[in-house]
């Protein structure tokens, strides 16, 4: 991290819109603090209905002549975009870390993370070819019917993002939409905003035609509920919370949806799992970025016969976990707010009082826990059932891999799982009987690489994303019949 990189520390950070950087007439501002830090890493604007209103109204009608370039014109700006991404990817990252409390080293990797799906975005746009078909292929029909398929943009993509990855999800959604032809409206989570407006600075740079991207910052006590119910938005791409997500659901007039929402992802250690490899990929999963992750590893079911030899196994692993600053580069950083911290410990206070064994943690320093390892966690216990988000991780024995499964399915999530079989005809049984949109078979749970499908079943989401799942989903298919007299 270079030296001098705070320099724009308390700086007021306006919204974009008509591509234009414009202070909001609002005269409001929100102040970003940073989670490890009692201090100020700058402001946003709190915008009003009326200019959330002409950020619409402004991509509806810049989408039009954007639908109209090629895929090549439209990857043209994309790839300036990467360019500016890769000259500022440091001042970036610095952001991130200052904002969302993320060590810097990995938020330079979700940086470039951020490039190269970008990148990809715009190579498997350009291979995605239209079809034809002919009428004779149907019983009763003949040549005298083509049909020509190919897909066409939705229109206004709403895309909102979450605080953990202000870079990367937000481009996930971002990228698609832009090579398919759409516009977007982008409102980033309040902590995460900055990261997010640095990212869209870089793509104003690259000068992307105004309008077809403009950026929304405020309350969503105020613009929340106008930004989803707006006649103008043609399809929502969301990331965040499952409450907040069912409330969108519910507002969204029809309109297409995808939403990646919470977890309680499950490891499951069989009898004849290598539990070198369990430990180390479960504390992994389950520690990294202090557990802020949908994907993380936020329960274990393991087989009662070998628990006491995984847990020493985790014991051992959670000595080489690093706690401290982000600066450094620590595992275990302090969590995004005081409020989340406060959650996270209701749930090891509930555990404890209810007979759960203490392994190592439950140490607190104001937002940041240290990792907590708990055992003989059973279904009274919160901890069971409810997502985290925070460095805190359960052992809940079992007799047989039934047991684990049906604990697993019981969840209100189905996110992702993980599975440590050496028997691989085993851990597909298993795999298949599993509620998720993803398992992962002797690996961690998580995201990526982004080309893969990413899904979320049942409390857990909506829709398929990954780099052609997503401009799938914000495209629809059109077919054109050439009737040959």
């Amino acid at each position: 991290m270079k030296e001098g990189i705070y320099l724009n520390l308390n700086k007021n950070y306006r919204f974009y819109i008509d591509g234009m950087w414009e202070e909001s007439k609002s005269k409001e501002v929100i102040k970003i603090m940073s989670p490890y830090k009692d201090e100020l890493v700058g402001t946003v604007q709190a915008i009003s209905k009326d200019e959330a209103d002409k950020a619409i109204q402004s991509a509806k009608i810049a989408q039009k002549e954007w639908e109209k370039l090629s895929i090549r014109d439209r990857g043209n700006y994309l790839y300036h975009w990467i360019e500016e991404l890769e000259k500022s990817k440091e001042d970036i990252a610095t952001t991130i870390m200052q904002e969302v409390g993320k060590g810097f080293q990995d938020a330079v990797k979700e940086v470039e993370r951020t490039i190269d799906l970008i990148r990809f975005t715009i190579e498997e746009a350009i291979h995605l070819y239209g079809e034809s078909m002919l009428g004779e292929n149907f019983p009763g029909g003949n040549r005298s019917k083509i049909a020509i398929s190919h897909r066409v943009p939705l229109g206004v993509v709403l895309a909102i993002s979450p605080f953990n990855y202000p870079v990367n999800l937000s481009a996930a959604k971002i990228a698609p939409a832009l090579i398919s032809g759409n516009a977007v409206v982008f409102k980033p989570a309040t902590q995460g905003a900055i990261s997010g407006i640095k990212m869209i600075e870089a793509l104003d740079r690259a000068g992307l035609p105004k309008g077809v991207l403009n950026v929304v910052t405020g309350h969503g006590s105020v613009i929340g509920n106008y930004l989803i119910e707006h006649q103008g938005i043609d399809m929502i791409s969301f990331t965040g919370g499952s409450g907040t997500g069912k409330r969108i659901a519910k507002l969204a007039n029809m309109i297409p949806l995808v939403m990646e929402l919470g977890g309680k992802d499950p490891a499951i250690v069989v009898k004849d799992a290598n539990l070198d490899l369990a430990a180390k990929q479960i504390v992994s999963g389950a520690f990294s970025y202090s557990g802020q992750r949908c994907t993380a590893i936020k329960r274990v079911f393991v087989d009662e016969m070998i628990a006491d030899e995984l847990i020493e196994k985790l014991s051992e692993e959670l000595k080489n976990v690093t706690i401290g600053s982000p600066e450094e580069n620590k595992m275990i950083v302090p969590l995004i707010d005081q409020k989340s911290a406060d959650f996270v410990q209701s749930l090891i206070d509930d555990a404890l009082e209810k007979n759960a064994t203490l392994i190592t943690g439950n140490q607190r320093e104001g937002n940041l826990i240290y990792p907590t390892l708990l055992d003989h966690v059973t279904p009274n216990m919160r901890l069971a059932w409810e997502e985290p988000f925070g460095p805190v991780l359960p052992i809940i024995r079992v007799k047989t891999v039934d047991e684990a499964i049906e604990m697993s399915n019981q969840s209100e999530y189905g996110l992702q799982a993980s599975i440590f079989s050496q028997d691989i005809d085993q851990a597909f049984i298993i795999a298949e009987k599993i509620q998720a949109g993803s398992v992962q078979i002797n690996g961690r749970t998580e995201r990526g690489p982004d080309h893969f499908p990413f899904i979320g079943t049942k409390g857990s989401g909506m829709g398929t994303q990954g780099v052609r799942r997503s401009i799938e989903s914000m495209t629809r298919e059109k077919v054109t019949v050439i009737n040959i007299n």
